[in-house]
C-alpha cells in the first residue's frame, strides 16, 4: 500500500489522505459517516444538498492539514509529527457521534454529539486503530470538545475553526446557493498564533484576515436565515423530532441505537410503527403547513428560552394547543429555533504593529461591524412559526403571548390544565 491516499472532493479537488487518516477512515464507526446527511432535511427544498458528514470530515481534515502546513512555514509553529497527527484526526473525527439527520435529534432532548463520540473512540475498531497508533482517545475527545490545551487547538473547535470552513463553503456549494461563499484561502494565510487571555499560545488571527473573517460572520448568518431555517426545513425537522421523541417514549427505539444508526436505517425503523403516518409523509415530502410564520423582530428582544431548548415542555405546550384548535396530539408543532452565539467571537488578533487584542466583546465590536449588530442579526434570521397537520387556525397573537410567558408560568398552565390561547 502506498504512503498515502488521494480522494476527489467536490469542493476542495484533491484531498490528501496521510497514513494515520487511512489507518481510520474505513473503520465502521467513519464510514457510517457516508450515510449521514450533514444538512438533514435540507434536500427536500434543496435537492444537491444531499452531502454527507463522510465528506464534510475529509474536507475538515484537508483544511486542518493547510492550516497547519501554512503555520509552520511561517514559522509560526513548530509541531512534534504525533502533535500534528491529533490535530488532523480529531478534525477528521470531529463529526464521529453525529445523529443522523443534522442537529435534529439535538434539539429533541438526546446528548450533544461531541458527548456521543467517546463510545467510538473509546472501543471498537477505531479504538483499536487509535491505539496501535499511539494516538490518545482523550486527547481527540478534548480537543473536539473544545476544552483542548494545546496552542493550535482552535483549529478543531473554536471561533475560526476548520469545522466552518468546510461547512459553510460545503453547504453553500450543495446548495446552489451563494450566500456561503468566504476567502478561505486569505483566513489560513491570516492564522498566527499569539498569547491568549491567560497568556498561553493560542491560534490567532492576522488583522490583514479581518475582511475575511467578517465575510465568514456575514455567510454564517445568511445560511442560517436562508437554508438552515427555511421553512418547510424546519417543519420537516419537527416532524422528525416529534417521530423519534415518541419511538423512544414507546420503547420501540434507545437513544444508543438512534445514536449509532444512518439517516435511511433510521427513517425505516421509524415507518414500521408509524400508526399515525407521520414517517410516511415526511418521507413523501407531505409536510406540515404554516398556521403561524412571523419574524422574531416582531416579539420582544427577551424572548424566554424554553420555546428553544425544553423539548419535553415543548412537546406538551404543542399537544394542549393541537386540542385547542381541534386537532389531534401529534398534529401541531411550534418552532422557534435559537443560536444566540451564532455571530460570537473570541480569538487574539494580531495587530500590523504587533500588538494583541482579544476578538470579544467591546473589543470585536470595534474591529468588525457585525458584531454591533449580532443581536439584530439573530432576531432577523429566527421566525416563530407554528406548523399543523390538516385544517386549523391558530392566533399568531395568542402564540406570541404564549412564548413570552416565563417557563415557570407555561409548566404551571400545562399541570393545570389551564387553557394556553
Amino acid at each position: 500500500m502506498t504512503a498515502f491516499e488521494v480522494v476527489r472532493d467536490a469542493l476542495w479537488n484533491n484531498i490528501r489522505l496521510d497514513p494515520a487518516a487511512l489507518a481510520v477512515v474505513d473503520t465502521p464507526a467513519v464510514q457510517r459517516l457516508r450515510y449521514v446527511r450533514q444538512l438533514g432535511h435540507a434536500f427536500l427544498v434543496y435537492p444537491g444538498a444531499t452531502h454527507s458528514r463522510f465528506e464534510h470530515a475529509l474536507g475538515a481534515y484537508h483544511l486542518a492539514r493547510r492550516a497547519l502546513s501554512q503555520l509552520e512555514d511561517a514559522g509560526d509553529a513548530r509541531l512534534a509529527p504525533g502533535d500534528r497527527t491529533t490535530l488532523t484526526l480529531a478534525a477528521l473525527l470531529h463529526d464521529i457521534g453525529h445523529y443522523p439527520f443534522s442537529h435534529a435529534l439535538e434539539e429533541a432532548g438526546l446528548p450533544r454529539h461531541e458527548a456521543v463520540a467517546e463510545r467510538h473512540l473509546a472501543g471498537g475498531e477505531l479504538a483499536e486503530r487509535l491505539g496501535e497508533m499511539g494516538v490518545p482517545p482523550a486527547q481527540l475527545l478534548a480537543l473536539i470538545r473544545g476544552g483542548g490545551r494545546a496552542p493550535l487547538a482552535g483549529l478543531v473547535a473554536g471561533s475560526l475553526d476548520v469545522d466552518k470552513l468546510d461547512y459553510l463553503s460545503r453547504d453553500a456549494w450543495m446548495c446552489g446557493v451563494p450566500y456561503g461563499v468566504i476567502d478561505v484561502d486569505r483566513l489560513l494565510m491570516s492564522l498566527t498564533v499569539a498569547p491568549g487571555p491567560d497568556g498561553r499560545p493560542t491560534l490567532a488571527l492576522h488583522e490583514k484576515g479581518l475582511a475575511a473573517l467578517e465575510s465568514l460572520l456575514f455567510a454564517k448568518y445568511q445560511m442560517y436565515r436562508n437554508v438552515y431555517w427555511h421553512h418547510a426545513v424546519r417543519s420537516a425537522t419537527a416532524m422528525f423530532k416529534r417521530l423519534v421523541r415518541n419511538a423512544i417514549a414507546a420503547g420501540r427505539l434507545s437513544a444508543d441505537q438512534v445514536a449509532v444508526a444512518t439517516d435511511d436505517g433510521l427513517i425505516h425503523d421509524l415507518m414500521q410503527a408509524d400508526t399515525a403516518g407521520l414517517a410516511r409523509r415526511l418521507r413523501e415530502r407531505r409536510l406540515a403547513k404554516r398556521a403561524v410564520d412571523l419574524p422574531a423582530t416582531e416579539l420582544p428582544a427577551d424572548a424566554p428560552a424554553w420555546a428553544a431548548d425544553d423539548p419535553e415542555l415543548q412537546q406538551h405546550v404543542e399537544d394542549r394547543l393541537a386540542g385547542e384548535v381541534g386537532l389531534r396530539p401529534g398534529e401541531l408543532f411550534l418552532d422557534f429555533p435559537a443560536k444566540p452565539d451564532m455571530l460570537a467571537l473570541d480569538l487574539p488578533l494580531v495587530q500590523r504593529d504587533g500588538t494583541v487584542i482579544q476578538l470579544a466583546g467591546a473589543d470585536a465590536t470595534a474591529q468588525l461591524g457585525l458584531p454591533r449588530v449580532a443581536g439584530e442579526l439573530h432576531r432577523s434570521a429566527r421566525r416563530l412559526r407554528v406548523f399543523v397537520l390538516g385544517n386549523a387556525t391558530v392566533s399568531a397573537k395568542a402564540i406570541v403571548e404564549l412564548v413570552m410567558l416565563p417557563r415557570e408560568e407555561v409548566l404551571e398552565r400545562v399541570a393545570k390544565e389551564r387553557s394556553l390561547l
